[in-house]
């Protein structure tokens, strides 16, 4: 993929947010970068700014270069900060696939690129005249959310690793807990590549980034005419990952409407798409994962306990990056390989200062935050070697300070601290629930449902 915009700070945000989510990306500040790109490569899908040195606000320069796109039948998306519906119907009519305004909404963004990318690929099943869900190849180009590897030394990961092989070969259900940034979309990915099933897709979806009312249409699929925006048949994910794996994260997020839709294809296989009479069958494993307690959900009623049975057949818990110290260099030697080919760098090593920082930090964000860290580093470092100077870690406390010693009453409920920070952001933000989200680091969807969870009164907000 190939990120196009004159502002170095856009093309370094929107790189960050999709290497995070598997893509590999290239990036381009000019219309001329992009032909260099593509003379030498054939982009799946470009990111097009519209508005280039020419002007700021017409949105011309970005057509003419679509036009270019797609006499090459390049997938695009345009992307503007001056975006409206004349010039959106101008770029569809030119050939873009989908448009998106700055400041634009991750999850949204993210939503629109996976969809046009699967879209793609359907396609391309179908020119080659293989109409087997089966063929579908993996919704990304790499689908390691996190690194490129998987990396298990520690005695936590090895004892991890001896009941994945165990597990991985047969057509139980899993359910992946752990910490948030600890892997758990890659850990699905290995228990796939381990089994029987690794020559079908693999299909993962973000539970928490889909509108309440397109859930049932996005796992199950919908029939042209079901609603008032379905113009065309839709596949769900259910019938993408056919004969393969499904991974479903952030499951405790599921709505209870739909949950025993999900329990009844747990069962029997069986479902139907919205509109349609003909019952379909899913041959697929499910995996899922959350950091929620589930069992704290099946007592408040958000979730069926017969469901959470049918989820959990065997539960994997992945460590945090805090009590898998012997993994940190192997990762960041992984990672450092990744993102010096990403930004043309020589091999680069670490320093012992450096080694030292990073094991004595307790890295709250688990491999999340740690591959953050590593590419900041990467990208600042002009040498062959990492020092000190290049690592920007968090001020969270680090395991060999002192003042990691937390007095029991400075402790409080995270449910507590929740509720606190979106008040905060609903406050700051006036009710806007777009910025108020995307200060939160969660979607908007994920918002309501917090707003709903604490009976936050939506009018003590002004709410858009």
């Amino acid at each position: 993929m190939v990120v196009v915009d004159d502002d170095e700070d856009i093309r370094l945000a929107l790189s960050m947010l999709l290497t995070n989510e598997g893509y590999q990306v290239m990036e381009a500040g000019s219309p001329a970068e992009l032909a260099s790109i593509t003379a030498r490569v054939k982009p799946k899908l470009v990111l097009l700014d519209m508005n280039f040195s020419r002007d700021t606000t017409s949105g011309t320069e970005g057509l003419e270069v679509l036009s270019q796109l797609a006499q090459q039948s390049i997938t695009t998306v345009l992307m503007t900060a001056w975006g409206n519906i004349e010039l959106a119907v101008k770029g569809m009519q030119l050939g873009a696939a989908d448009f998106i305004e700055k400041p634009w909404d991750n999850q949204k963004l993210l939503g629109i690129i996976d969809k046009q990318i699967v879209d793609k690929q359907i396609a391309k099943i179908s020119i080659d005249g293989e109409s087997s869900p089966k063929k579908v190849a993996n919704r990304k180009t790499n689908t390691y959310s996190i690194t490129a590897n998987w990396i298990a030394e520690s005695k936590a990961m090895q004892q991890l690793e001896a009941v994945i092989n165990q597990v991985a070969d047969t057509q139980a259900s899993v359910l992946i807990l752990g910490e948030n940034g600890t892997g758990k979309s890659l850990l699905a990915q290995r228990i796939h590549q381990l089994s029987g099933r690794n020559s079908a897709p693999f299909v993962s979806v973000n539970m928490g980034a889909i509108p309440e009312s397109l859930f049932e249409s996005e796992l199950f699929g919908h029939k042209k005419g079901a609603f008032t925006d379905a113009r065309e048949n839709r596949q769900g994910r259910f019938e993408l990952a056919q004969h393969g794996t499904l991974f479903l994260d952030e499951i405790g997020t599921l709505p209870a409407s739909v949950q025993p839709k999900m329990l009844r294809v747990l069962e029997s296989g069986e479902f139907e798409p919205v509109g349609a009479s003909q019952t379909l069958r899913a041959d697929v494993r499910v995996i899922s994962a959350t950091n929620a307690d589930l069992g704290q959900l099946v007592e408040t009623g958000a979730f069926r306990r017969d469901l959470k049975f049918r989820l959990n057949t065997f539960v994997l818990t992945l460590p945090p990056l805090r009590e898998r110290k012997e993994d940190i260099v192997p990762l960041c030697n992984s990672l450092i390989e990744k993102f010096s080919a990403k930004y043309n760098k020589p091999t680069l090593t670490l320093s012992k200062d450096v080694i030292a920082m990073l094991n004595a930090h307790s890295w709250p964000g688990n491999i999340r935050e740690l591959s953050h860290v590593i590419e900041r580093a990467v990208i600042l470092c002009r040498e062959t070697e990492i020092l000190s100077a290049h690592i920007m870690l968090s001020e969270s406390m680090s395991s060999g300070d002192a003042s990691n010693e937390v007095d029991d009453r400075e402790l409080r409920p995270l449910d507590d601290i929740e509720f606190e920070m979106i008040r905060k952001a609903l406050k700051k933000y006036q009710g806007h629930i777009s910025k108020a989200a995307a200060a939160l680091g969660i979607s908007r969807n994920a918002l309501y449902r917090r707003m709903e969870k604490y009976q936050l009164d939506k009018e003590e907000f002004d709410l858009e």
